[in-house]
């Protein structure tokens, strides 16, 4: 009887090949129910930054593979779009979603389109720690695009996805400061502002953000909200603890996580503050403007008061100061566009941006100013010479409003409509009056023909007394800001107040010291040299210049303090420097 093994061919001796024999181990007696279950264990201890490591051991893995469960099944439909997700009970604030999107965008040292930030609160026995990454929360109502004077922005009706348009950017930096959740970056270089696009090209092709590949934890995901829903949910303020009211812009990100937060969960840096960027071009211009529109005014309201054969040289003296003024602020403007050989394009947004609208205003003031500045010169005895003098004031003082509204769209406190309309009319007053004052004597100085009691004791007391009241006014209206030093609650205008008293101390201190001087110490010894006549025009003139002098500077340190002392809102735990 054959047994099986003779029908195998016998290759142990094959000339061919030589086969050496292992031995065969049974595992199975060494690896047991013990073992298995201590593996397991590991297993489940390893946290999300281990786990991320051992997926992506053997390199890279394809997109649909493994990220296909943070990306929604189908694209959005009629009234939704693609919205953030934030997972705060995921979030470590390990910072890799920061270095993704800095790494693919390729962005310049400092430049962040994603950041993360820091809550905290709790009691001392139960304290808690909240980290919070956010981007650009891509809202339903844009302020960065309302606000823009070029279309630089636009939002993609099928994905909601807010993008910036690098080419047609000209630097004017105003989406930064309409953007509630400072999102939008200047690049200085560049000359443009930049912002986060949701990697937009990457979700056309399957392909996950930047930031939420990275992520370890699978914190961030991209959803598809309902834009009703997103409406509804910014009504009862569910967003984050100290964040900028949602009403203002109706942002779609959604942060969710199964903790209660105590009621004292704060930013970290909530009690800090920073000044912001002053916008030294913008304050030039701002006050620059309010003092043409000021003195085309107070012009022409003394002319009423004034002798008719030296109304005509003293109108054309006036009206070119003024205008070279205006002028003047309007060339400091452009030294604020990062790109300024594109400001014609800043007509585009009219229907839509205050800036666009405030360009506008502002270049018709200056034709105007310069059709009756010219029409002084040329036909001083026009009969229509008034009625265009107040054109120019009209139209000026449609600029100053649109100024203003500038300012109030952005929703802070601190550039409030009554708090920007009250420090931009009475600073057109306050350096009005001064440097028509200035206009009278400089007149009076270099005049050819007797001044027939053009600079008289009731001139002057007009002038003065307006003078007085008018700073009067504004330095306690300043002065108020600092009783929100003694309220309880971290408001923004107590951040304000705080700067003033704090890191902008300097500042303070010499705007309320010019102030003094030029507006009520100076006036009132003028008025006592006028009335007693101790006082000759050269005197008066070296003592008005330095009135003005003192008058313009302490507006220039008020407006710095307007732009620096606002508290810039953010989103929370965000130290700015």
């Amino acid at each position: 009887m054959e047994t099986a093994s003779t029908n195998r061919p016998d290759v142990s001796h094959s000339p061919h090949r030589e086969e050496t024999l292992l031995p065969i181990v049974d595992l199975s007696s060494s690896i047991g129910p013990d073992f298995i279950s201590q593996l397991l264990r590991e297993q489940r201890q390893l946290t999300a930054v281990e786990q991320f490591s051992q997926v992506h051991g053997n390199g890279v893995p394809s997109q649909a593979k493994y990220y296909s469960k943070l990306l929604p099944a189908t694209p959005p439909g009629d009234g939704q779009q693609y919205a953030f997700e934030v997972d705060l009970d995921r979030c470590s604030g390990c910072k890799a979603c920061v270095t993704a999107c800095h790494s693919l965008n390729g962005l310049d040292d400092h430049e962040t389109w994603r950041d993360v930030g820091l809550l905290v609160g709790g009691t001392a026995t139960k304290p808690i720690m909240q980290h919070v990454t956010t981007a650009c929360h891509h809202c339903l109502e844009p302020g960065c695009m309302s606000a823009c004077p070029v279309n630089a922005y636009e939002k993609d009706p099928v994905t909601g996805i807010v993008k910036h348009l690098d080419d047609q950017c000209f630097g004017c930096q105003y989406c930064t400061l309409a953007c509630p959740y400072d999102v939008p970056k200047y690049h200085a270089g560049k000359g443009i502002v930049r912002k986060c696009d949701m990697c937009s090209d990457r979700l056309a092709v399957g392909e996950a953000p930047a930031c939420v590949q990275a992520c370890p934890h699978e914190a961030i995901s991209i959803k598809v909200v309902d834009r009703q829903q997103v409406i509804d949910d910014a009504e009862a303020d569910h967003f984050l603890p100290a964040a900028p009211d949602p009403q203002i812009t109706l942002p779609t990100t959604r942060f969710k996580t199964s903790r209660v937060f105590p009621r004292n969960t704060l930013p970290a840096d909530y009690h800090s503050v920073n000044p912001q960027h002053p916008h030294w071009p913008l304050i030039v211009m701002l006050v620059l403007t309010q003092l043409s529109v000021g003195a085309f005014i107070v012009g022409l309201l003394l002319e009423s008061l004034l002798d008719g054969s030296s109304v005509e040289s003293f109108r054309r003296l006036h009206a070119t100061s003024a205008l070279g003024f205006g002028l003047l602020a309007l060339a400091a403007s452009t030294m604020h566009l990062g790109r300024p050989q594109y400001a014609f394009r800043a007509v585009l947004g009219l229907g839509h941006s205050w800036l666009s609208r405030e360009i506008v205003a502002f270049g018709i003031f200056a034709g105007t100013a310069c059709l009756y500045a010219a029409f002084c010169w040329l036909s001083p005895t026009s009969s229509f010479q008034p009625s265009l003098g107040w054109s120019v004031a009209g139209t000026g003082l449609l600029g100053v409003f649109c100024s203003i509204m500038i300012y109030v769209f952005t929703g802070r406190e601190f550039w409030s409509f009554g708090q920007t309309t009250t420090k931009f009319m009475l600073t057109g007053a306050v350096l009005g009056v001064a440097a028509t004052w200035l206009s009278i004597l400089l007149f009076e100085t270099v005049a050819d023909q007797p001044t027939h009691g053009l600079f008289t004791s009731h001139i002057t007391f007009r002038l003065a007394q307006a003078l007085i009241i008018a700073m009067a006014a504004k330095l306690i209206f300043e002065f108020s800001l600092f009783r929100h030093l003694f309220t309880r609650r971290m408001s923004p205008l107590k951040r304000s107040a705080q700067l003033e008293i704090g890191p902008l101390f300097g500042a303070t201190t010499a705007r309320f010291a010019c102030g003094v001087l030029g507006g009520i110490v100076m006036p009132l010894f003028l008025l006592n040299e006028v009335t007693s006549d101790r006082s000759t025009a050269i005197p008066r003139m070296i003592t008005v210049a330095m009135l003005f002098t003192a008058c313009l500077v302490g507006e220039l340190l008020e407006r710095y303090q307007f732009f620096a002392a606002c508290a810039s809102p953010r989103m929370p735990g965000r130290l700015n420097a």
